[in-house]
């Protein structure tokens, strides 16, 4: 049953994406996150928001993964074949294939119409930097490194939590990481109060992002981009992003498609200087966003078939 509910869950988001009439569990844990923060985010000491900031990641977390199991426990009693539909339901929503490769190509679209300012909206729905003024192949280039880093986040760490514990692991890993996305920023704000919050991000993504990492160079590969320069540059690269998992698959990209990514953007106003990632071989270009996204899928589906076989084999 699990192989195929795993399968069945992939091609589920692949097809469907994340409908916006949907119930979706990652919006549920948003609306928890944003109801919690304005309750525990109150006073300015340092110690007190930390302290809080851990009870918010283990009220959400918690919370998150218990729901996923007693539910799943008492539709099992109800009728095993209940369990099923919610275990694919659960494993279906922790994915966000779909949905990343539909903004990708939205923003690409818009790129190949000559709307610069349509690509810099739809860039702000996948990033957090501001986009309003950026130029063309900075777009290309912040499309390519969300691909790039969403690979983990959206596809591989999710299915390699699913793997490992079904669905309420996967749930309990998308929580963390919509904790991380909504208050995990090292800015005034959150710096104390998001702390936990980051650092649990780094630890849930350490395996996963390594994997990512590999697959990305052998999908650089397959895709006839090579193995030797994605591989050689996130190994280089990989440990310079201030983030010890982001850099690795934003490296693995970058080796693969022969560009360099990093560099100064502006977060909320404040230009935040990242290091550069790859070596500039070749002009960034809009069609890099399709190699991109190849190389993206190929590694997805080198994810589910590993998944799939190893806990058929189990």
């Amino acid at each position: 049953m699990v192989p195929l509910s795993i399968l069945s869950a992939y091609i589920m988001d692949l097809a469907f994406g994340d409908p916006r009439w949907l119930l979706h569990p990652v919006r549920i844990m948003g609306r928890l996150i944003i109801f919690l923060e304005e309750r525990l985010r109150r006073g300015q000491r340092e110690y007190c928001l930390r302290i809080k900031g851990v009870v918010l990641a283990i009220i959400v977390v918690g919370g998150s993964a218990f729901v996923a199991y007693a539910l799943l426990a008492l539709l099992k009693r109800i009728n095993p074949l209940l369990e099923v539909i919610a275990w694919i339901f659960f494993a279906y929503t922790s994915l966000a294939a779909g949905d990343l490769f539909l903004h990708a190509r939205n923003i690409l679209k818009e790129i190949k119409n000559r709307d610069v300012q349509a690509a810099r909206r739809k860039l702000s729905l996948i990033v957090g930097r501001d986009t309003k003024d950026l130029p063309e192949e900075k777009i290309i280039a912040a499309t390519i490194e969300s691909i790039a880093e969403n690979t983990n986040d959206g596809i591989v760490a999710p299915l390699f939590y699913l793997i490992l514990g079904g669905p309420v692991l996967a749930i309990a890993y998308k929580a963390i990481n919509t904790l991380d996305s909504m208050v995990g920023h090292k800015n005034e704000k959150y710096l104390y109060f998001g702390w936990f919050s980051a650092k649990l991000d780094d630890i849930a993504n350490f395996l996963p992002a390594r994997i990512t990492g590999i697959l990305l160079s052998i999908s650089s590969f397959i895709a006839g981009k090579g193995f030797r320069s994605a591989f050689r540059i996130m190994l280089r690269d990989g440990r310079k992003h201030p983030s010890p998992n982001s850099g690795i698959s934003e490296s693995a990209m970058a080796g693969a498609l022969g560009i360099r990514l990093g560099g100064p953007y502006a977060y909320q106003g404040e230009i935040s200087h990242k290091p550069y990632l790859g070596e500039e071989k070749m002009p960034i270009n809009p069609l890099l966003i399709n190699e991109a996204l190849k190389i993206s899928f190929i590694t997805s589906l080198l994810m589910v078939s590993a998944g799939v076989i190893l806990r058929w084999v189990i």
